[in-house]
């Protein structure tokens, strides 16, 4: 990852504004700690932080062509920049190795009308020196963070993080994903519209060789890259599953020439916690170097407010599971590791969280598939996203591959509905495709290992002492005048507040606040999800360890169906019943 920051239309030229902008920029070197540049004509600025991991030794930016009067600014990786430099090799003269080069030569043949060609996840500006034109894109779902501002003279202000714009520009907000913005038009656009975005229902049969050919394909071109890498284990289906496809195909890569065929995995955990445990089987049966990274309570409570620094959002769920990854990806870093895989995206494609048990009907599971994949930006690519960068660590997530999505989102959402006589538990379509008794990509009781929420799996005790640490932080006096003092977004518990009162001694302005989305939630649902089941509106507290569909944390639970009935105990991951509880409608844990 890098950082971009571009400053356009300032009506002050000086050197003392040229300042300001690299002062402003180089509060990104965390993501881009490797180089940085700056290209100034007249009142126009752009700026960038670089992390080299495509060609190293080129690739500084900006970026020109051959006659220096289109410059770009970008932080990305274009996975198909290879057929696109064979597209224009009679056309343009490539300078560098910079997989980024490619938007020069599509933007002068196409214009504006290129951005759907790009298959990757970015953001970047575009400055046209020639009609004094710019236009500015973000990636399809939003894997790169990008804000927009302006300044008080009429100025626009992109940049990769809200802390290199918060100060100088009195209205910002955050840069739609799936958009692209326009001088020349003089305002946003959507470039990305696949037919899910409308939550239409959709009736394509599940094809299980179809999804896991295309998790497959996200998997191997995300493996181009020019330095060390690895992958994030947590032991869970979805990193598994991207550890074992990139232990499968890293022979046959480009990465392996250069640096081997040893795949590095990494987890992070308290002493004793499930994420390590299961970490390290799946490790031992995949063949990597595995590096196991132990954190205590007072770490993780030492590192909040620079979480919230980096992170730039006082959302309760996404602090608690920030932490850890903030915390395992200054180790990495250490390593001498740029770069990792990891397994966002899955649980909001397939509904994979435990609250979609409780889904009245297909229609409205697909729907809220479709409001939780439009929130990602938000939520889990925010927490990848910057807590990595924080250290300069890139991390690259295959389940939110554009052409994954489309797979995965084209499906009829019935064969995605938790169903106990069937056995189909959550995220079944993507566990059947690859339980392959042939060539197992992982043990049968891994494939089918229930979802544990990223800050309950790295240990129980994160979360409990959070609270218990931010319940003597914040007192009873505070909570009860919580909406005088914040009327927006208002704290609902002393936890919220704690976080609260950090971001807004770091964010104080009203936009940086309204970059933030709140609203009720039951473990990671949206606020229209909480409808499903009329106990959870009483709840106050986002985490959901405690709901009648989880295995291990609430051993007094049991696994619920769809209609909130119990399915005659704890179920696990090949569907056995191993316990008697009953369903009360408390919490589903992410």
């Amino acid at each position: 990852m890098c950082g971009i920051l571009a400053v356009l239309g300032c009506a002050d030229w000086s050197q003392a504004k040229r300042a300001r902008v690299l002062s402003c920029s180089r509060r990104l070197k965390h993501r881009g700690p490797d180089w940085s540049g700056l290209f100034q004509c007249e009142g126009n600025f752009l700026a960038q932080q670089r992390l080299s991991v495509v060609s190293p030794l080129s690739g500084d930016q900006p970026l020109y062509n051959e006659d220096r009067t289109v410059v770009v600014v970008a932080n990305g990786e274009i996975y198909n920049h290879k057929k696109i430099r064979k597209q224009f090799a009679a056309k343009h003269t490539f300078t560098t190795g910079s997989d980024c080069e490619v938007i020069i030569p599509l933007y002068e043949e196409y214009g504006e009308n290129f951005v759907n060609m790009l298959d990757g996840v970015f953001s970047f500006v575009l400055y046209d020196t020639r009609n004094k034109t710019y236009m500015a894109a973000r990636d399809a779902v939003g894997v790169n963070p990008l804000y927009f501002g302006r300044g008080s003279d009429g100025s626009v202000w992109i940049a990769s993080e809200m802390k290199a714009l918060h100060e100088d520009c009195p209205k910002f907000e955050l840069f739609p994903p799936g958009n692209l913005y326009s001088s020349a038009a003089g305002g946003f656009r959507r470039w990305y519209n696949p037919q899910w975005f409308a939550e239409h229902v959709p009736a394509t049969a599940y094809q299980p060789l179809v999804l896991r050919e295309a998790f497959e394909k996200a998997v191997i071109k995300r493996l181009m890259t020019d330095v060390p890498f690895g992958v994030l284990l947590s032991g869970g289906l979805d990193s598994s599953l991207v550890a074992s496809v990139t232990k499968r195909h890293l022979i046959e890569t480009e990465a392996a020439k250069k640096f081997g065929t040893e795949l590095h995995s990494f987890v992070v955990g308290l002493e004793g916690s499930p994420d390590l445990k299961a970490a390290r089987e799946v490790a031992d049966y995949l063949g990597t170097i595995h590096h196991e990274f132990h954190f205590t309570v007072q770490d993780g409570i030492d590192a909040i407010e620079e979480v919230i620094y980096h992170n730039e959002t006082y959302d309760v769920t996404t602090i608690r599971a920030s932490t850890p990854m903030f915390l395992m990806a200054r180790k990495i870093k250490a390593l001498g590791v740029k770069m990792v895989l990891s397994g966002e995206g899955s649980d909001e494609l397939l509904g994979g969280y435990l609250y979609f048990h409780y889904a009245p009907n297909k229609e409205e599971f697909h729907k809220e598939t479709c409001r939780k994949v439009k929130a990602l930006h938000q939520y889990d690519c925010l927490r990848a996203n910057k807590a990595t960068s924080a250290w300069g660590l890139e991390v690259r997530v295959p389940f939110l591959d554009k052409e994954f999505i489309d797979v995965a989102m084209s499906m009829d959402p019935e064969w995605k509905l938790y169903d106990a006589d069937l056995g189909r538990i959550e995220k079944w379509v993507l566990r059947k495709a690859f339980d392959d008794e042939k060539e197992p990509y992982l043990p049968r009781h891994i494939l089918y290992r229930q979802k544990e929420q990223f800050s309950d799996g790295v240990g129980y005790n994160w979360i409990d002492g959070l609270k218990a640490f931010t319940e003597q932080q914040v007192t009873d006096e505070m909570m009860k005048n919580a909406a005088e003092e914040y009327p927006y977004n208002t704290p609902i518990n002393k936890e919220a507040y704690y976080y609260r009162m950090i971001f807004e001694r770091l964010y104080p302005q009203e936009s940086a606040r309204e970059t933030v989305s709140w609203g009720p939630s039951i473990a990671c649902s949206t606020p229209a999800a909480i409808e499903w089941v009329a106990q959870w509106k009483a709840s106050n507290d986002p985490s959901g360890r405690h709901i009648a569909s989880h295995n291990d944390a609430a051993p007094a639970h049991a696994h619920a169906n769809g209609n909130g009935a119990v399915a005659n105990g704890k179920a696990n991951g090949n569907g056995t019943a191993n316990g008697n509880a009953n369903a009360n409608g408390t919490l589903v844990p992410c």
